[in-house]
């Protein structure tokens, strides 16, 4: 796993300062803490292009030969590379037998010779995680590819003097001349998806590449080209006979998924929350390693927060050995490192945990297997099924849906607390009134119309585009426009909500520590597997998962089998009621944050206010308003061109 950073200009442009350059990709060490390596390629022709490469080195394969960048037999090809290529061996034989000569064993070397083979198809033959930067000098023009889930991150700026790319936008800014223009676009989303879309950036000029796509750039003009989607159209055929064929081939693709994943040239363990995904994950590793699995868990003191039982019994019950640590988070010192590694904006505070058991586990490992994706590819979030609910309850007759709706049901008795049943169905009922496109996208929002335009200043409000920020969410239902709605909403979260922040946050956090994350569940092969699955295969009213669960019920011990999903969270709304309550407001209620003219004060003051009050649990909302300004404290109002985390 590593990190690079890349820079083109044309000759006779303002060049890049060499110190600098190589400053900012030291500035990536911790995605790469074992070695760097740099390219500067001058012009071949008077009206060439500079290339400069950095890389920074996290050695996984390869310990010896494996450094970045790599050039081809010819020279005129370099590559920097951040991931892992899981089927590169078998590549590697077919290119040595088609006469390509390799310098290393690495399994990045395999990408640059297939692109000398096949251009921007190579990417079809990838098994991996990868972002990756080839620089054509005789084309001059770069090559950039991001996988097909967005595992690894990628952004660039193609500004009027110059490329730049990077792993982490961390590198792109101290070449990105001018100031650090904010997009309010931006800004609006992350308040709602609680971070920000791969449709935009924080930054004016700036691109995240989405997962799956490629981009081809040189003097003319820049082409990004999507070259995979799941297949969500080819639904099998719903047969008992069928389904037990494609539980069979379910197994086998899986238990490869996991066998491939276990090539390492350094320790490696897994994560171990105690959940189904985790689970079956290290029970498939146990079946293929002849010693015990370190695993690692974290817990914490609030009951309803700690999963450390499910996780110890799953450890005693697959063998394993297991590390367990119980976390009394220093929340105060760790945000701001947090709004220095997440280089945007980014509300999910289950980076917190996230973080701590990168920490934990890098200790003992640099590797570890995760159960990240299961969710979203085999139907296990609650939502899926609410909507099952929500698209039963839609053909109520109108009379009916507005009396569920209507506000004197939120007046009665019950559990402001985030996961109760009370909070759930009063949530629920407040959207009958909706369509059921229009309910998820407003229980998935953290911040809904009518909340932002209540904090909003007139000023910001007149700055945001007309667009629809729901569109997001509905563009990408569009691979399973011919499934029932369910599907297309897990579609749409495979494609948003998986890549934008359940991926974005290991990457970072796992990066933070040197750690590298890998997903089984998220092999393209399985993916393109359940995506053909009947949505009746996966979830029903009563439970999500389902043809996950009957197919590896072998391994996965039933107590775990059959528990509530419980999600990966801290006591946010106890934390801003009494240890960060004074920070918060501090923060929150500051001249400094009141003078960037996005939000009126009385409007934050009446938020914390309510949640203070606990008639209202704003808990997701005040993290999600603190990470902006502390975001913006640390990238926005620093002088420095190489910002470090502030001290708050």
């Amino acid at each position: 796993m590593c990190g690079f950073v890349g820079a083109v200009w044309k000759a006779g442009r303002a060049p890049i300062d060499r110190s600098l350059f190589e400053q900012t990709t030291q500035q990536l060490a911790h995605r790469g803490p074992d070695s760097s390596g740099f390219f500067f390629g001058e012009p071949a022709s008077p009206d060439g292009s500079h290339c400069w490469l950095g890389h920074r080195r996290l050695s996984i394969i390869d310990l010896e030969t494996g450094q970045q960048p790599i050039t081809n037999e010819a020279g005129n090809l370099q590559l920097v590379c951040n991931g892992e290529i899981y089927n590169y061996q078998s590549l590697r034989q077919d290119l040595l037998s088609r006469g390509h000569q390799f310098r290393t064993a690495s399994d990045s070397e395999v990408i640059l010779h297939l692109y000398e083979e096949h251009g921007p198809d190579c990417l079809q033959q990838l098994i991996g995680m990868f972002s990756v930067a080839i620089w054509d000098q005789s084309r001059s023009s770069i090559f950039l590819a991001r996988d097909r889930l967005g595992q690894k991150p990628l952004f660039y700026a193609n500004l009027s003097d110059r490329l730049l790319f990077a792993s982490e936008l961390k590198g792109l800014l101290p070449f990105h001349n001018g100031p650090r223009e904010l997009n309010p676009h931006a800004i609006d989303l992350y308040l709602r998806y609680q971070y920000v879309p791969h449709t935009t950036c924080i930054y004016q000029d700036v691109h995240q590449l989405p997962p799956a796509h490629y981009a081809l750039i040189d003097d003319s003009e820049v082409q990004v080209q999507r070259y995979w989607s799941a297949p969500y159209r080819q639904q099998v055929t719903a047969t008992p006979e069928f389904k037990r064929q494609t539980q069979e081939e379910l197994r086998e693709r899986l238990t490869d998924a996991v066998k491939i994943r276990l090539r390492s040239d350094v320790p490696l363990g897994s994560f171990l929350s105690g959940g189904l995904d985790s689970t079956l994950i290290t029970g498939l590793m146990a079946q293929e390693l002849d010693q015990p699995i370190k695993t690692f868990s974290i817990g914490f003191g609030t009951p309803e927060f700690d999963e450390s039982s499910f996780a110890q019994l799953a450890a005693k019950s697959l063998g394993t050995e297991h590390h367990q640590r119980t976390v009394t988070p220093q929340i105060e010192a760790l945000l701001p490192q947090l709004a220095w590694h997440y280089d945007q904006p980014f509300g999910d505070s289950s980076a917190i945990p996230t973080w701590y058991l990168s920490e934990e586990t890098r200790g003992s490992v640099t590797v570890a297997l995760t159960g990240d994706g299961g969710d979203e590819v085999f139907g296990g979030y609650d939502r899926y099924r609410a909507m099952l609910l929500a698209t039963w309850a839609d053909r109520f007759p109108s009379p009916l849906k507005k009396i569920l709706s209507a506000k004197l049901w939120q007046r009665m008795p019950g559990s402001i607390q985030y996961r109760s049943t009370a909070r759930r169905l009063k949530r629920f009922l407040s959207e009958m009134n909706s369509s059921p496109v229009d309910q998820y996208f407003r229980w998935i929002s953290i911040f809904r119309d009518e909340q932002l335009a209540g904090l909003y200043s007139t000023e910001f409000q007149h700055q945001l585009p007309s667009e629809d920020p729901s569109d997001f969410l509905t563009d990408n239902m569009q691979d399973a426009s011919d499934r029932d709605l369910v599907s297309q909403i897990m579609a749409s979260d495979l494609q948003t909500y998986l890549p934008g922040d359940i991926l974005t946050k290991v990457d970072l956090a796992s990066m933070a520590h040197g750690l590298e994350c890998r997903s089984p569940f998220l092999d393209h092969r399985v993916v393109e597997l359940a995506a053909q699955l009947p949505r009746e295969w996966k979830l029903n009213r009563k439970s999500g998962k389902k043809f996950l669960k009957e197919t590896f019920c072998d391994l996965i011990p039933n107590e775990i089998c059959e528990r509530p999903k419980m999600g990966f969270g801290v006591p946010l709304d106890h934390w801003f009621r009494n240890e960060l309550r004074t920070l918060a407001e501090d923060i929150l209620l500051s001249d400094r944050m009141e003078n960037r003219g996005m939000f009126g004060k009385e409007g934050v003051e009446r938020m914390l206010r309510e949640h203070q009050a606990n008639t209202h649990d704003h808990a997701a909302r005040i993290w999600s308003l603190l990470m902006l300004e502390l975001w913006q404290r640390t990238w926005i109002d620093t002088p420095q061109t190489l910002p470090q985390p502030i001290t708050l």
